[in-house]
């Protein structure tokens, strides 16, 4: 089958595609390198050979997109401005990239043909609401604007689905992780940030009190859960939480981090950053019922594979 991927030289997206290249499809991967790499791009080219293509276009520019998406069956939209941090800075630009980028993605993927589009929704369209798990049946509350952006781009394809006929299903993701994501960016995210700096044998910095929680989630299986999701019947026009509905605090982190690497360093703290939540937990009963989803790999077993990565040198 033939595949596009926006946001394929990122870190989820290139993760996606090296699956797919694999086994034996066709991938067209979209980015504009904003915050993708160039390096994840040299990885997928030397795997698929000439069942590989890359346009170096951005999510907005309808007309490139339309010669990107020919030919595709289904399409992964994983393209974003993945940061919390960077909407409180920037709050137009994460909406001109997330939200009309989004907008542009279905509005293209109807024009050509495209079967189903795959949509990297987030946990951050729940906010800060009360009780053990987020479910998808919970009114949402984000309290960032990257939170509403995305949130925008979910209603978009719910819109889509029930206007055009489009197919749609979109995955919330929660506080995804493993080998390839960028710990040097100024918006890393935590569990590549903490690695590189107790790596140096530098405290990891906690942004309050250390007692925040998150359902972190391995990479491989963010991927399962996509392929999953592009042939998965009962799955078109729903959204759906994808994680392990695990529980692991940013203290327990740093611990766990200790053990991995036979350090004893502790974290130090700093003021609370606007737009966090406190918790984030995932139910995942939807993504089991309508997917047939169930995490392939553990979180020990993930971060003991992402120390392994970074500790190699990439990316420290």
């Amino acid at each position: 089958m033939h595949y596009a991927i926006t946001g394929g030289a990122g870190f989820i997206g290139s993760h996606i595609a090296h699956r797919l290249l694999t086994e034996g499809h066709t991938v067209a991967v979209i980015d504009n390198l904003l915050t993708g790499q160039r390096s994840n791009l040299d990885v997928l080219a030397a795997v698929g050979g000439d069942r590989f293509a890359f346009h170096e276009v951005s999510i907005t520019d309808a007309d490139a997109l339309k010669a990107a998406f020919k030919g595709a069956e289904v399409v992964y939209h994983q393209a974003a401005l993945p940061s919390v941090p960077r909407s409180v800075a920037d709050p137009l630009e994460t909406h001109h990239h997330c939200a009309t980028g989004t907008l542009t993605v279905l509005d293209v993927a109807r024009q050509t043909g495209v079967r189903r589009v795959v949509y990297a929704g987030s946990s951050s369209a729940y906010g800060d609401q009360p009780g053990d798990f987020k479910r998808e049946d919970m009114t949402p509350r984000p309290i960032s604007p990257y939170g509403v952006a995305k949130l925008t781009g979910e209603m978009y394809c719910r819109v889509f689905t029930e206007t055009y006929g489009l197919e749609t299903v979109t995955l919330r993701y929660f506080n995804v992780f493993g080998p390839r994501q960028d710990p040097n960016s100024p918006y890393a995210a935590v569990i590549p940030l903490f690695i590189r700096a107790m790596l140096r044998g530098e405290s990891p910095t906690l942004n309050g009190d250390g007692t925040q929680s998150r359902d972190f989630t391995y990479i491989d299986n963010v991927v399962h859960g996509n392929l999953l999701a592009a042939s998965a019947p009962e799955a078109s026009g729903q959204v759906m939480n994808l994680a392990t509905g695990g529980r692991i605090s940013l203290l327990d982190l740093v611990d766990k981090l200790n053990a991995l690497l036979g350090t004893d360093i502790p974290p130090q703290f700093g003021p609370p950053r606007s737009g966090d939540i406190q918790h984030s937990r995932a139910a995942i009963d939807r993504a089991r019922d309508l997917l047939d989803f169930s995490p392939i790999v553990s979180f020990d077993d993930g971060l003991a594979r992402t120390v392994a990565w970074l500790r190699a040198g990439d990316g420290v």
